[in-house]
């Protein structure tokens, strides 16, 4: 008889995401629903999926256990954010406004403005202080949904900044009960003042190998942009990366197509990132392999491009595609995944179960966590979030509303009816 200590019963909808991961094609489409589902869990992590007749049959609670009764509301997995900034100090709501005015990103830049801005403030600010800050946006990122996230660090650029962002991270793992899986992003510009080729011989000979000695992170990434890093460049980044032990992701292609997708590919990189203006053959590329295209509609919403990464055609082509908010201050301040999700229905061409299952099982993958996070089925951790609508379809035709009633960690309810319990 299996034990059930934490169970969630009579879902209209329970969205298992069950099965393949990561999801290519049509089977992005395939949300696993059990009609009247129940789920239950044990200790954190689950050990029964089905419906009322097989749990009668099969399980019964313990003395102490708790249930939720969700007639007429929908349950999914809690949402993997694959792609975040999290660790960073400072405000650039200024630049913002010059954003709105016609000031591009790449403008910015040469003013000595974005993310040099976030350098200089991430390098001041006190490691307490950092960890304060974001302890406040991954609460903001739970009443979103996520129960899951990726973080990187890439706003120090110099060895104390990017150790303090890093530090701040492993902070927040033993403090926060949202899972963050943490990524060094070394590469992400050139250190203002410094030339970028003495940046790049000390990142490879010794900012790489000191951050993996001190097992302070699992990914490195890097920005591969006109006017940052060449793809040449960023190949001698990755591979030293790779040779002291991380595991690889992209910026690519995000503002000029430069090769970015086909060489995550090439890699072997978990993912390539951004994405909006791929080349075809970067799809093909793609498509050939296991690396995960990470798209971020939130960027495009907030720097106003009027373009979008080619979801449709990756989706038909093969990609395994997950979608995240990408937060950071200067492209994309969104903390709520719901929010990216509806906007990559409403901006980026994706179907709604594809959102569903790219902000799922999908963004799991891109963060190599999709054998304990992202689709709810037994041996996984008990994270899922309980709306408020009898069908999943709710959750895009009414965007004004939030319909999140309730967050589960591993078992332990986060957010209920709006308000935090941890």
């Amino acid at each position: 008889m299996i034990l059930v200590d934490f169970l969630v019963k009579n879902c209209s909808q329970l969205l298992t995401l069950y099965g393949e991961a990561p999801r290519r094609g049509a089977a992005l489409s395939d949300l696993g629903i059990i009609e009247k589902g129940w789920i239950g869990s044990r200790q954190g992590k689950i050990v029964f999926v089905g419906d009322e007749a097989l749990f009668r049959e099969k399980a019964k609670l313990t003395e102490e256990a708790v249930e939720i009764d969700a007639t007429g509301k929908i349950v999914t997995p809690g949402f993997v954010d694959s792609h975040t900034h999290l660790p960073f100090a400072g405000d650039r709501s200024e630049e913002f406004k010059m954003k709105l005015d016609g000031i591009s990103y790449l403008e910015l830049q040469r003013k000595g403005m974005g993310i040099k801005a976030t350098v200089k403030a991430t390098r001041e600010i006190p490691l307490q202080d950092l960890v304060s800050v974001c302890q406040k946006r991954l609460d903001e990122m739970v009443r979103g949904g996520a129960t899951t996230i990726e973080a990187k660090s890439g706003y120090g650029l110099d060895e104390a900044g990017e150790l303090k962002q890093l530090e701040a991270l492993k902070v927040l793992k033993e403090i926060h009960p949202v899972d963050i899986v943490s990524t060094y992003m070394g590469g992400h510009d050139v250190p203002p003042g410094e030339k970028k080729e003495e940046y790049l011989d000390a990142l490879i000979s010794h900012h790489i190998p000191l951050v993996a000695s001190l097992k302070r992170a699992r990914f490195f990434d890097a920005f591969l942009e006109e006017g940052i890093f060449t793809p040449e460049e960023i190949r001698r980044m990755l591979e030293a990366a790779r040779n002291s032990g991380f595991e690889l992701k992209l910026h690519a292609d995000e503002f000029t197509d430069q090769g970015g997708a086909a060489l995550a590919a090439s890699l072997g990189c978990v993912s390539a990132e951004h994405l909006l203006k791929i080349s075809d053959s970067g799809i093909t590329a793609l498509a050939a392999s296991s690396t995960v295209a990470v798209v971020l509609p939130g960027v495009y919403f907030f720097l106003r491009t009027r373009s979008s990464a080619p979801v449709r055609k990756m989706i038909d082509s093969g990609v395994a595609v997950a979608l995240g908010t990408d937060f950071n201050p200067g492209s994309s301040m969104i903390h709520r995944m719901l929010f990216a999700l509806r906007l990559g229905v409403f901006l980026s061409e994706f179907r709604m179960e594809e959102a569903i299952a790219a902000s799922t099982i999908n963004g799991a993958c891109a963060i190599g966590v999709q054998d304990s996070v992202g689709s709810l089925a037994p041996g996984k951790k008990m994270d899922l979030l309980v709306f408020d609508v009898p069908h999943y379809r709710e959750l895009f035709y009414s965007p004004s509303l939030d319909p999140l009633e309730m967050v589960v960690k591993e078992g332990e309810i986060l957010l209920k009816n709006g308000e935090l319990l941890y």
